[in-house]
């Protein structure tokens, strides 16, 4: 896990299903349970929706609420 992996969960929405266009770090407890018990999707956004399972399993979803409010770096 890195600062930047965290920080996709903050910017990054759901491509596709019932959650479609929510943020990653939006999606509810019961969806990410869901995921961890069919199994993660293959690619970025699996790995993605498994860090999110297991920030949220833990009761740590707090610990992202700065990085809502941090300014993205902009690539030049």
């Amino acid at each position: 896990m890195s600062p930047e992996h965290l920080q996709l969960l903050v910017t990054r929405t759901m491509p596709y299903g019932k959650y479609k266009g929510r943020l990653i770090a939006d999606l509810p407890g019961n969806y990410l349970n869901w995921f961890a018990r069919k199994g993660f999707p293959d690619g970025e956004i699996g790995r993605l929706l498994e860090l999110m399972h297991e920030i949220d399993h833990n009761g740590l979803s707090h610990l992202l609420d700065p990085l809502r409010s941090a300014p993205t770096k902009t690539q030049t």
